[in-house]
């Protein structure tokens, strides 16, 4: 069974760091395309950062480039995202999601994603 599950989410000051982790079974994440997105309640689903399986790069929202970090350790099979200098904007519940094949910056489109996780909040406040 395909399988996504995030974990890391929190309350963290302004300015503060957390790193979120996505533990998947069923599959091998580096033959898929995988991502990060984040949802405010009445608001679209944004990508926030992802990793294509068809080139190998690493695309990010342009709301977070240069301030998150997107990694994996295939060994454990599982997805980071490492968050820095977060600010009360990136409060949301944050989720990963797989496919098993994205060309190139569509991994930042959360309407081609099947496989989702259920998601972990992250709360930036003082």
């Amino acid at each position: 069974q395909v399988r996504l599950v995030e974990s890391g989410g929190g309350l963290v000051q302004p300015g503060g760091s957390l790193r979120l982790s996505c533990a998947a079974s069923g599959f091998t994440l580096v033959d898929y395309s995988i991502g990060w997105f984040r949802q405010v309640p009445g608001k679209e689903r944004e990508g926030v950062a992802c990793l294509s399986s068809t080139d190998g790069t690493r695309y990010y929202g342009d709301s977070v480039l240069g301030q998150f970090t997107l990694s994996t350790d295939n060994a454990q099979n599982t997805l980071y995202l490492q968050m820095n200098n977060l600010k009360p904007e990136d409060t949301a519940v944050y989720y990963c999601a797989a496919h098993p094949n994205l060309y190139g910056s569509s991994c930042l489109r959360y309407e081609y994603f099947e496989v989702w996780g259920q998601g972990t909040l992250v709360t930036v406040s003082s």
